[in-house]
């Protein structure tokens, strides 16, 4: 686990009318492998984006069993495409689910900010990119936002919640399951001290979310504010959001931006969590599940501005 590993698996040329992209499979260490994509020329001045993915089992595409949407390679293609190499890895989840290890109960989120420093000192060691940004989608903004503070050039914040999680999940209770708001207040209190609990609620969307052998996670994770930890970076922030999105509301980048006052911010019109365009709101839950519609343009445009300028 403390030795880098770099094993070149598959090397690919994706064609396009715009430019080729290179591709190639990377193991880290046994727990992270992921896609390098590349611009056809990579130079001296070539700018490396570290895609960090959000909650749940989620893999370097920005997909999870039952849930192919494919946010991540396309932006991570976008970004190829613009002359900016991406490295998007899966969460170490995926490679012990792959390896039948997986016990939810051992899981923190402290590994996650563990393996996106890990992916980071591996190019930085390289020496090969002029300037090394961390990019990370929902629950893999503060992941990012942490491990950029490890001398990182640049961070940028997808659809990140600027709020502890367990103020993210009171909310979203509030709004969908009002009537098991007051129990699962009650229930994140008990964790915010540090403490778990014998569940012995019979609803199901409870029972999904603070399963005991899930529990030890939510501590690890409750413990970290955003707005405080962002406010220990020095380095160029850039902070996106959509209008459509169901998970984390524009207001939560709002709320990062008044922490690092010096942050960049661009919230994109109809784009919803995933980056999807959503014009009729009844598409927004389907896109979750619709591999073939690709990402907003002004996204990958504006990543790559920002990216450009540093």
């Amino acid at each position: 686990m403390n030795k880098f590993l770099f094993i070149l698996l598959i090397t690919t040329l994706s064609f396009s009318q715009e430019s080729t992209i290179l591709t190639q499979e990377i193991e880290i260490n046994p727990l992270i492998k992921g896609t390098l994509f590349s611009p056809e020329k990579v130079t001296k001045k070539t700018k490396l984006v570290i895609l960090i993915a959000g909650s749940g089992p989620t893999n370097r595409n920005g997909n999870q069993v039952g849930m192919s949407n494919n946010s991540l390679k396309y932006l991570a293609e976008g970004l190829a495409k613009n002359g900016i190499a991406v490295f998007s890895y899966d969460k170490r989840i995926i490679a012990l689910t792959i390896a039948n290890k997986v016990d939810e109960k051992s899981l923190r989120f402290d590994d996650m900010i563990t393996d996106a420093t890990s992916v980071f000192n591996y190019f930085k060691s390289q020496k090969k990119y002029k300037k090394i940004i961390i990019a990370g989608h929902s629950e893999g903004s503060l992941v990012g936002m942490i491990a950029a503070n490890k001398n990182a050039d640049a961070f940028v914040s997808l659809a990140g919640a600027g709020r502890p999680i367990d103020e993210v999940l009171n909310e979203q209770f509030e709004k969908n399951y009002p009537k098991l708001s007051k129990e699962v207040k009650e229930y994140l209190l008990i964790l915010k001290s540090g403490n778990t609990f014998e569940l012995k609620s019979k609803d199901a969307t409870i029972a999904s979310v603070f399963r005991e052998s899930v529990q030890p996670y939510l501590i690890s994770c409750i413990k970290y504010n955003s707005q405080a930890e962002i406010k220990k970076l020095s380095i160029p922030v850039f902070l996106i959001n959509g209008t459509k999105d169901l998970q984390v509301p524009q207001s939560d980048a709002q709320l990062l931006k008044v922490a690092y006052p010096k942050a960049q911010i661009n919230i994109i019109e109809n784009m919803n969590h995933i980056f999807k365009e959503i014009i009729n709101d009844d598409d927004n839950l389907k896109s979750y599940s619709n591999p073939k519609t690709p990402i907003m343009p002004e996204l990958i445009d504006s990543i790559t501005k920002f990216v450009t300028k540093l």
